[in-house]
């Protein structure tokens, strides 16, 4: 027998103290129970509100076991036996033992002390007092690995929401979106290979999927066991992330073997715990692969079940919470699967099928769930007790003998109530069609019964979407829920899509586009800041929007965080596209808040507090920004990084290549701020993929139409802040995408202007030196006759068309390029000089004139006085300076003035322009004045060597030299990086040398060449004469240091005048410095120089394609006339601007705003192109090798499967035709044995000669599909009336299987409890006690005074005083809460009338017209009913309907009874007959046909005034209404009645 731990009072010092071991001495024990006081209320710790939760699967912090040890004590008891009552067992020793199984020494001291309680019987009420846990923490499976879980024991009587705020708040676990009880045989079984894997793949399958709870009796046995090896198996085939399974073993304290080394007060962190089944006798261990414990205690040993109360509160107290998770709130679902099992498992689902939780039974592993899954297929009254005895024979072969005749009635009857609501029960049938997995199984027996749940309206469908929302199961939505049976409005899916982003789920977000749900209706402002507002708090882009929130909090001076809005958004996203961009969504007006209105959904979803029912209750108003839902949602998940989202919704989009551009930038910029390193590569992955997507879509239209591909590049693009591809690609750095064949094409169509592209630069520098010769045939145009004709490789504008309208030409049709000179010479020279390339070559002429020039000066003619040629460089540089101005302020786009000087000085050219200007101004300064005449020059210089490095930027465009250059540029940081590892060598030689050969040198001149300078030369070879001696000079130095010239001496001899510093430390310090310095350091240098130029010279190519278009832009903007020839052209723009006030005209080659239905066709076109680029990466996919192979393997596996299913179904097959032989093998037994019995009666034979007829099994075994058969037709019997639980009472009914209903039939073992209610508010009842005396007085069959005890259905039976109730048995005698013995009348008038669409038509469903019907809900009643009830002796109108109407209708509603048509007069099957009282009723339908009658709108008014704690409602009616069953009935009948849908 497990020993029994000891118990010591925890003081607060000793919290944080190692668990001391337990001993045996008596002393540690308490004097008084006073000492185990416990706070009665449920305290919360620091960790319940701790935002992130350590996972259970992870040992336990130090602040979370201070937590732990603090507030389970106080919060949770478990249960000792007080008082030691010697029991006339003994334990498994032989050792006397208490009541409650433990020894003596296991008590108290209290307990054993007085002698005067051993004599009193024993009684747990009173001798099991509870006290504070002692046993909770970590616990380890000692010799099982890193197996750690968590555990606890609690009493018997501790409250569910006390252990869900500890698995909740304290051990870290999320709620769970569904919960699965697995119940069934506590010993171990033997299940069929094939089927346990089967059940172990489906149940890990539907746990991981919909993070569900599993809940099992937690022990190393049976089911538990074969639930914890699936969870070991799933675990171990799968990453740590995947296999996070929360499984829950609730078990009984008193039967878990070696609990003792689970005690420790101050808690286990972790207690080892020893797995040996070889000793744990009648105990049980543990399973070592469940993740948490409850171990429930109620201070015995031994006893098994102990556990099932607690867990049965537990699990209905989980369902009843409701779990809010990415926008969906879900009361909890809970599912029973059942695998084998004895009696107590048919208990508990019995009790699962009252309480309308859906069950699971897996046919094939053994007795219970086999015999219930045998008969689940027959109708209710073929369930005899015959089949179910035979059945138990069958499958509890060893154990059928403890079967009495009782537990057979009982079993009879619970199975006949479990099968009865079929739609709460789904067998598992190995092999069958539609359910090849236990998953599929599991989630189709929930939306089964949820979709057989009553209801009003639709809740039923909007509750299945959520549930398959919440278990993120695409296939079980798809298959079960949006199907032919019911129509969804894109609408209505609008708020379950939010949940669906906000949440990721991305199979769901596209299958409810497919549903219809259109993103331009979807998408709305409110929407927008919804989704913001529901950002995951690790996300990096909410961590900035928090920023700009705190900034505004700031800016404003308020103590209250702003509200997220748009226009914080657009101010983050600026950040991260470029300010070149405007702003996405603009800041709005105080005055206005754009709105977009949606009806309210049916369904009620909650994220964080805020509902998203009350996010489409807004005012509707006009929105005053572009909305593209598109492109929001799309930047909505580019910056979470939602990969497969982002690719659903960008496969919607319609600006498509604009986007994967922006996303492209969106996600490098992130990619700079983000501090995980894994985050990092996934957004750079991505960013990558997105420019892979915009390159395969200009591919594809490139392909089709070269001229339409290149305006693509250059559209203004108003949804994106009026930007272009072309500038997003360059902002973003795609090089990819900009070194694309036909993004250079266009680029050198820019480059060469109105010329065509094939022109020899020889021939442009022919035409420079010597204009004439444009009038010859050297150069060649492209440009539009005045015929229509087109000269270039697609459409072009007429140069002489204003900006913005096309050439007066019916159809662009694209043409090949043509060489026609064309008419004129002003339009040739002008076409010539304003080209790009014509620009740049003069440019370049005339800065290297400008270069000579100045060199000449400087070198030459630098007079005191400036010459002619002097002010020429001065009016040059003027040139140059009014450039800059032009190039700073210039702004066609509008960006602002601020904003355009932070983009010229982003260009290194222009700072480095800015550096030349700016020396040059103070050379100049200093120049002119004559005291600073030379420095002036020098300063000059300096800037002769800006000016010149000014040069390099020139030499990008040459193919060659353009990557040098940036080879260059790169290495430059090498250098700096070398530099500062160098710093550090020579410093600390130089310092170390000076100090070692010269003393105390002042010169500070001389200290930095001695330091700095010297030791940077001998890395070069020019080594210190003096450092070994052998050639020290006295006279190459200063003895004192007083020559300005020399260096100091070292340190020498007064006599000799040798130096006396040690040589040979001087000589190992130079090598040692020569060493690092020159073999090392410069090594590196080369070999980080090497490195840089391999991975440029990768490529070259697209890095000059990329750097290319830097240069292009300039010049393709800059004035043609090159310096001092360009101030004309800035006068010529001063005038325009300045005097004539018209605005910069933009270079439409490079931005271009189409008229709105050009753009619509163009962005129609590039859709229709991005079709084909997917579907072609769809291709590509397939045929991909590894897709191939992987395609392959399924296949493959997928025909093993069918192979095995189609072996079962074979064998299934032979079953059936096997059974269909004994059907007919019976039925001619039957035929022979009618014929024997005919031939014996005419005395043909005897009766000994009868052979025996052996009877068939057939009938019982045959199996019908349960999920395809509709429910059993109306009983002949009352079911309502049998229920074991009598309402409102603990009082348990006699079970009565339906064969012993009948009076007629007999039933021996019939003994039914008496139980009758005293209505002590009841002026008329009969008798309470159903004594003899009293009974005889009561008139059976006639008028009993003010009483009715007559029948509708005639005479009734009275035996010993007491009526019978004419439809037979109901396991209960007495009057229960009826008023009367016998016939207790009612009355339920059914009040319908047609339901009618706005306009006054009536609604049709299945071409049957639509009622509406009258219900109510009474005080103290969750359910609705009819207006109606049991009618008061002497009174016409029950009680309960004048509740309803006022007074002075109740004569007006009597004449409308009596003008209605009686559809049911008889026998009500309630829950509350009895043997001996029943309900009789008489139902009245009164039908308004006309919408305008009269007396239903006096009914309506009459109805407006009643009672405030009564709810009347106008329902549709419909086989769904969630009314009590014996009312459905009579609706059904009027239904039928008035031809209408049901």
């Amino acid at each position: 027998m497990a020993a029994r731990g000891r118990h010591s009072k925890v003081l607060p010092s000793e919290l944080n103290k190692v668990c001391p071991e337990k001993g045996d001495n008596p002393a540690t024990h308490p004097k008084k129970m006073s000492d185990f006081e416990v706070v009665p209320n449920l305290r919360q710790s620091s960790s319940s509100v701790s935002k992130s939760r350590q996972k259970a699967h992870f040992p336990t912090g130090s602040n979370e076991k201070e937590n732990l040890t603090s507030w389970i004590p106080e919060n949770i008891q478990k249960k000792e036996c007080t008082y030691f009552v010697e029991s006339s067992q003994t334990s498994d020793s032989g050792r006397i033992v208490c009541e409650c199984g433990y020894l003596r020494e296991q008590h108290l001291e209290d307990a054993a002390k007085p002698p005067i309680f051993l004599g009193k019987e024993w009684d747990p009420r009173r001798h099991v007092q509870e006290m504070p846990t002692d046993a909770f923490g970590d616990i380890h499976f000692t010799g099982l690995g890193q197996k750690m879980g968590k555990y606890v024991r609690v009493s018997s009587d501790t409250s569910p929401r006390v252990i869900y705020h500890l698995m909740t708040q304290h051990w870290g676990l999320d709620a769970p979106n569904l919960l699965i009880s697995v119940t069934g045989g506590a010993k171990n079984f033997i299940m069929k290979p094939r089927l346990k894997n089967i059940f172990r793949q489906g149940l890990v399958k539907v746990a991981q999927t919909t993070g569900a709870w599993i809940i099992t009796g937690g022990s190393h046995t049976g089911v538990m066991k074969q639930v914890g090896e699936a969870v070991r198996d799933f675990i171990l085939s799968c990453s740590h992330k995947e296999g996070e399974i929360v499984t829950i073993g609730i078990a009984t304290w008193g039967t878990v073997y070696n609990r003792e080394s689970l005690i420790c007060p101050m808690g286990g962190f972790p207690a080892e715990y020893v797995l040996d089944e070889e000793n744990q006798g009648s105990l049980s261990c543990l399973d070592s692969n469940h993740s948490h414990f409850i171990l429930v205690d109620d201070g015995t040993h031994g006893r098994y079940g102990v556990e099932i109360p607690l867990r049965t509160r537990l699990e209905k107290f989980i369902s009843e919470q409701t779990k809010v998770k990415g926008g969906v709130a879900i009361k909890i679902p809970i599912v029973c699967v059942v695998l084998e099992g004895g009696p107590g498992t048919l208990d508990t689902i019995y009790n699962a099928i009252t309480n309308g939780t859906p069950c699971v039974i897996v046919e094939g592993s053994g007795r219970v769930a086999d015999v219930i899954a045998q008969v689940a297929s027959l109708p209710v009254p073929k369930i005899t007790i015959t089949l179910i005895q035979k059945k138990l024979s069958l499958f509890f072969h060893d154990t059928y003998e403890l079967f009495t005749e009782a537990k057979l009635v009982e079993w009879t009857k619970k199975i006949q109530d479990i099968v009865r609501s079929r739609q709460l029960l789904t067998i598992f049938r190995e092999g069958k069609y539609v359910q090849q997995d236990v998953d599929v199984a599991i989630l189709q027996a929930l939306l089964k019964a949820s979709r057989n749940q009553d209801h009003f309206g639709h809740e039923n469908w909007d509750h299945q979407l959520k549930l398959a929302v919440a278990w993120n199961r695409v296939d079980i939505a798809r298959s079960e829920i949006f199907t032919d049976d019911h129509e969804w409005k894109p609408i209505d899916l609008h708020p379950v899509m939010t949940a669906a982003l906000i949440s990721n789920k991305p199979e769901f977000v596209k299958l409810f586009l497919e549903q219809g749900v259109r993103l331009k209706e979807f998408v709305t402002w409110d929407t927008l800041v919804y989704l913001y507002d529901n950002m995951a708090p690790s996300c990096l882009f909410h961590s900035k929007l928090q920023k700009v929130l705190l900034e505004e909090r700031e800016h404003t001076a308020g103590s209250k965080m702003p509200r997220i809005q748009l226009h914080h958004v657009s101010q983050v996203l600026q950040e991260l596209l470029g300010s070149s961009m405007q702003p996405l969504y603009p800041k709005p007006k105080h005055t206005e808040r754009p709105r977009l209105s949606i009806p309210v959904p049916h369904i009620k979803l909650n994220v964080q507090g805020s509902s998203l029912r009350s996010l489409y209750k807004r005012s509707a108003g006009r929105v005053t920004f572009t909305m593209d839902p598109v492109r929001d949602l799309l930047i909505w998940a580019v910056v979470q990084n939602r990969k497969e989202l982002a690719e659903i919704i960008w496969a919607q989009s319609q600006d498509c290549m604009v986007a994967a551009l922006a996303c492209s930038k969106i996600l490098k910029e992130l990619a700079k701020e983000e501090e995980d390193t894994d985050t990092t590569d996934d957004m750079l992955a991505l960013s990558e993929q997105y420019e892979q997507k915009a390159i395969g879509v200009f591919t594809e239209c490139y392909r089709k139409d070269e001229e339409r591909a290149q305006k693509l590049l250059t559209r203004v693009s108003e949804a994106w802040g009026k930007t272009t591809c072309l500038q997003l690609a360059l902002e973003a750095k795609n090089m990819n995408f900009v070194s694309h064949g036909g993004v250079q094409a266009f680029l050198t169509k820019v480059w060469w202007g109105k010329m065509c592209v094939d022109n020899g630069l020889w021939r442009v520098i022919a035409c420079m030196l010597f204009f004439p010769l444009l009038y010859t045939s050297l150069i060649t145009f492209r440009y539009f006759s005045q015929l229509g004709h087109g000269c270039t490789h697609g459409w072009e504008k007429a140069p002489w068309h204003l900006p913005g309208q096309l050439s007066p030409i019916s159809t662009l049709v694209p043409c090949r390029e043509q060489r026609l000179p064309p008419a004129g010479c002003l339009p040739r020279l002008r076409a010539f000089f304003t080209a790009p390339v014509v620009i740049f070559h003069m440019n370049i002429l005339s800065y290297f004139t400008f270069l000579l020039l100045f060199a000449y000066v400087l070198m030459v003619d630098f007079q005191p006085s400036p010459s002619w040629r002097e002010y020429l460089i001065y009016f040059w540089l003027f040139s140059l300076v009014c450039e800059e101005i032009r190039q700073l302020l210039d702004d066609p786009d509008g960006f602002g003035v601020v904003k355009m000087v932070s983009l010229y000085f982003k260009d290194f050219w222009n700072k480095l322009d800015v550096c030349a200007i700016l020396v040059f101004i103070t050379g100049l300064t200093c120049r002119l004045i004559p005291s600073t005449l030379y420095p002036g020059r020098i300063i000059l210089s300096l800037a002769f060597i800006i000016f010149c490095l000014r040069l390099m930027h020139i030499f990008t465009v040459s193919k060659t030299l353009g990557p040098k250059i940036i080879i260059v540029k790169r290495m430059m940081k090498d250098v700096f990086f070398f530099l500062f590892l160098l710093a550090v060598w020579v410093v600390s030689f130089g310092v170390a040398k000076q100090a070692i050969l010269i003393h105390n040198e002042e010169r500070v001149e001389w200290l930095f060449r001695g330091v700095v300078y010297h030791s940077y030369l001998t890395i070069f070879g020019q080594i210190p004469s003096y450092i070994d001696g052998v050639n020290f000079n006295i006279d190459q130095c200063s003895p004192n240091g007083t020559d300005p010239y020399k260096p100091k001496c070292p340190e020498t001899n007064e006599d000799n005048k040798k130096p006396i510093f040690p040589e040979w430390l001087t000589v190992i310090l130079l090598c040692l410095y020569l060493l690092f310095t020159n073999i090392l350091l410069l090594n590196l240098l080369i070999a980080m120089f090497n490195y840089t130029f391999q991975q440029v010279q990768e490529h070259t190519d697209q890095i000059w394609k990329f750097q290319r278009h830097d240069l292009i832009e300039e010049y393709h903007g800059r004035p043609p006339a090159p310096p001092p020839f360009i101030l004309l052209n800035h006068l010529q723009i001063l005038v325009r601007r300045g005097l004539l006030c018209r605005p910069p005209t933009r270079h439409k080659q490079l931005k271009e705003k189409l008229e709105k239905n050009e753009e619509a066709a163009l962005l129609s076109w590039e859709m229709y192109l991005k079709e084909n680029y997917l579907q072609h990466q769809k291709c590509q996919e397939k045929q991909n090798t590894e897709q191939k192979i992987r395609d392959i393997a399924q296949r493959v596996d997928l025909l093993a499967e069918l192979l095995d299913l189609d072996q079962v179904k074979r064998t299934g097959l032979v079953e059936q035709r096997l059974a269909s032989l004994e059907d007919q093998v019976h039925q001619s037994a039957q035929a022979l044995r009618w014929i024997m019995q005919a031939l014996r009666g005419n005395g043909f034979g005897s009766s000994e000669d009868v052979p025996l007829m052996g009877s068939s099994k057939a009938s019982e075994t045959k199996e019908v599909d349960l999920e395809g058969k509709p429910e059993d037709s109306y009983s002949l019997y009352h079911v309502l009336a049998r229920n074991l639980q009598y309402p409102g009472s603990h009082t348990l009914r006699f079970p009565v299987p339906d064969e012993k209903v009948p009076w007629e039939v007999d039933f021996s073992l019939y003994d039914p409890p008496t139980y009758s209610v005293d209505h002590k508010d009841m002026a008329v009842q009969a008798p309470f006690s159903p004594s003899l005396e009293s009974l005889l007085k009561i008139n059976y069959n006639t008028t009993d005074g003010l009483i009715d005890r007559q029948s509708f259905h005639g005479l009734y039976a009275v035996q010993d005083g007491l009526p019978l109730n004419p439809m037979g048995r109901t396991g209960l005698q007495g009057r229960g809460r009826l008023h009367c013995f016998g016939p207790n009348h009612a009355l339920h008038p059914v009040v319908t009338r047609w339901r009618r669409n706005l306009d006054g038509s009536i609604i049709r469903k299945s071409l049957k017209k639509m009622l509406e019907v009258l219900v109510a809900q009474y005080p103290l009643s969750d359910v609705w009913a009819l207006p109606g009830g049991s009618l008061e002796p002497g009174e016409t109108l029950p009680l309960k309907l004048k509740w309803i109407l006022r007074r002075e209708f109740w004569p007006q509603f009597q004449n409308l009874l009596k003008q209605g048509t009686e559809i049911h007069k008889g026998y009500l099957d309630d829950p509350r007959n009895t043997d001996n009282a029943w309900i009789e009723t008489v139902a009245i339908s009164v039908h308004f046909d006309n919408q305008n009658d009269v007396e239903m709108k006096r009914l309506n008014s009459f109805l407006q005034g009643c009672d405030p704690e009564l709810c009347i409602r106008w329902q549709v009616l419909d086989k769904r209404i969630p009314l009590h069953a014996n009312h459905k009935e009579l609706l059904r009948k009027v239904s039928t009645l008035l031809g209408a849908y049901y």
